[in-house]
């Protein structure tokens, strides 16, 4: 009975797991998970190959698309809109996957550090267990869209677990083990990346649990470490802090220089580690705008007390490491982890899914001093604080799965706890007008934004929802375009000067109310120096005013700002999309003028860079070609 033990354990840790997680599954969607399931739309279904391909590689969520996530989304689903359940509950079996792979990955690497085999099997399961039953990794499990996170780990420890079984070869089969190790190593290092760019730093954290190995006889040779684990270290390493730039304003989309970022993820990295430590059933959650960034050492304090911390633990972490080599790997490992979203990168600086990877040997260290405790004091006292450390953490996750699982709570909960955040405040003004209370709405905006008057998001949902109900006046729109001069350039903004302009092109009484206003609110900010040179307002620019010329019936103009859209999008598919538009609203003269301009820019768009093959394309076109011209001959 004694030899199944660990099996029997580990299977109640796993139904334990499936229990405190269930109730979260009946959560809807939540924010960035729309924009990357939302192009399963494009093709009504995707129920053929070429489909399947075309959402796929729509990703843009990070420089490699991340097409093996967006791949795993089609197994849940083939059409938008559609039920968030079996893509959360396919979350959560990656989770439990993820589990399972920690224990393996954990008992072979203590196996390495010449651990003996029940002190290495007990340790590797209460590891596994707390990091499995943790509270904070459930915003990653029932979060859709953190997928990408959650596979960027399951290959991470595939290629962590092919590497330390292949090394335990390496005495009496060198030639397979090196073979193995370096497959397990390249083969999980694409795909980990190909889910989530962060899967990049697998030889990286390979290479640290080589550096606090303490056995130093059974290493694997210079020159196989040199070229398969320092080699593409280097390389990612160099990819990263290439982007190191002090200027003032490297990001114009942020409120934060780099130098600033830096300082706040000191202290971001410190609240994580607090966190995972000292674990709470709810959080910061998704709204994250009213973060305080650190604009010096000592602005705030904590700032400076936090890089005291880290550096404090880096350096015990070398100092420690031959007496104790599961802390040092456990604090190494966590810093290596983070060094892609926590430093220079121009990412937004707080998310707690970025712990699931770092956290996965962090819990070593207590796991390790709880089998040391059992050689000190009477057993079954040992067996109870493990009890009652999974039980408290089981508890809170469970109650945090409860209210992830009703969305409408869990968005109000964290936004009456953000309230210096716009992006919170802004949904519980969306709360109020799913009830029916526009005034309230409106009220809770303007209230907000005497607060807030720096939230360009405040500013434009306001504008929104007044267009929307049809009681905006030239005033507000007056407003609208001062406000959004003096405030910071705020991407959400633009999305919602998007969805105000699309408001008004498909309904012609407000658009003979409204347009001309919506017209000369985006021309006001063409003529402001902060806007014209976002990238991102400079191309929506001319496609919004071109859709609004085409809605007050002014061709001749619309057809000029299309041509401007398509040549500052150049991109094919764009222009397609905007032919499309042109050729159903205006005539097939200037539709067939468009779609000339847009061949031409397919015919200089390199093939990399195209979502669909260049047949496909040259098809579309002269399909087009064929319709508008025997649309013109007709008269239509």
């Amino acid at each position: 009975m004694k030899k199944y033990f660990p099996f029997i354990y580990f299977n109640l840790i796993i139904i334990s797991v499936i229990c405190v997680y269930i109730y979260g599954l009946n959560g809807n969607f939540l924010f960035d998970d729309y924009p990357n399931l939302e192009p399963l739309a494009n093709s009504n279904a995707v129920d053929n190959w070429d489909k399947a391909k075309n959402f796929i590689i729509s990703g843009f969520a990070g420089p490699t698309g991340r097409p093996i996530s967006l791949a795993s989304f089609l197994l849940d689903a083939n059409t938008w809109p559609t039920d968030p359940y079996p893509f959360k509950y396919t979350n959560l079996m990656i989770h439990l996957l993820n589990g399972v792979l920690l224990s393996w990955a954990t008992l072979l690497l203590l196996r390495n550090y010449n651990y003996k085999e029940q002190q290495a099997i007990w340790i590797a399961l209460i590891a596994s267990s707390i990091w499995l039953l943790h509270p904070s990794f459930v915003s990653t499990t029932l979060y859709v869209v953190q997928r990408m996170a959650q596979l960027a780990t399951l290959f991470t420890l595939i290629g962590i677990v092919g590497y330390l079984k292949a090394r335990l070869l390496l005495v009496d089969k060198p030639l397979q083990a090196y073979f193995y190790m370096a497959v397990s190593i390249g083969l999980c290092t694409i795909l980990a990346t190909y889910s989530k760019e962060n899967g990049a730093l697998l030889p990286l954290l390979i290479l640290v649990i080589e550096f606090c190995n303490p056995d130093k006889q059974n290493r694997p040779i210079w020159q196989w470490r040199a070229l398969c684990l320092w080699l593409p270290s280097c390389a990612v390493l160099y990819l990263i802090f290439r982007e190191i730039n002090f200027a003032d304003n490297i990001w114009p989309n942020r409120n934060f220089n780099q130098v600033e970022r830096l300082y706040s993820e000191a202290r971001i990295v410190t609240e994580y580690l607090f966190n995972l430590f000292i674990p709470q059933i709810e959080g910061r959650g998704l709204y994250q705008d009213d973060f305080i960034v650190s604009k010096s050492l000592f602005q705030p304090i904590t700032t400076v007390y936090s890089i005291i911390f880290l550096s404090g633990l880096a350096l015990s972490a070398f100092v420690l490491k031959p007496k104790y080599p599961l802390f040092s790997l456990a604090v190494l490992f966590f810093f290596t982890a983070h060094l892609m979203e926590s430093t220079v990168l121009g990412l937004e600086l707080y998310f707690e899914h970025r712990n699931y990877l770092a956290a996965l040997f962090l819990f070593l260290p207590i796991a390790s001093a709880l089998h040391w405790l059992k050689s000190k004091i009477e057993s079954k006292l040992v067996y109870l604080i493990v009890l009652i450390i999974l039980s408290i953490l089981s508890f809170f996750t469970y109650e945090r799965a409860k209210l992830w699982g009703n969305t409408e709570q869990l968005l109000l909960y964290w936004a009456k706890n953000s309230p210096n955040s716009p992006r919170a405040q802004s949904e519980i003004a969306n709360y109020y007008t799913k009830q029916g209370d526009i005034l309230k709405s409106n009220q809770h905006l303007e209230q907000s934004l005497a607060k807030m008057p720096n939230s360009a998001l405040l500013t434009m949902q306001l504008l929104l929802q007044k267009v929307s109900y049809s009681f905006a006046t030239d005033h507000d729109f007056e407003m609208t375009a001062s406000r959004l001069g003096q405030q910071p350039f705020d991407a959400q903004a633009i999305q919602g000067l998007r969805l105000l302009t699309e408001s008004v092109v498909g309904n012609q009484e407000a658009c003979k109310k409204y347009c001309s206003s919506i017209l000369g609110l985006i021309e006001n900010l063409d003529h402001n120096s902060k806007y014209s040179n976002i990238s991102v307002y400079w191309r929506l620019s001319a496609y919004l005013k071109a859709q609004i010329y085409l809605a007050m019936n002014n061709d001749e103009i619309a057809l000029e700002q299309y041509q401007e859209a398509v040549k500052r999008y150049n991109d094919v598919e764009a222009g397609l999309m905007m032919v499309a538009e042109l050729g159903t609203h205006s005539s097939s003269s200037n539709a067939l003028s468009l779609l000339n301009q847009v061949e031409l820019i397919f015919k200089q768009q390199g093939a990399s860079t195209l979502r669909r093959s260049r047949s496909e394309y040259e098809m579309e076109i002269m399909r087009l070609k064929k319709l508008f011209e025997q649309q013109i001959k007709s008269g239509v």
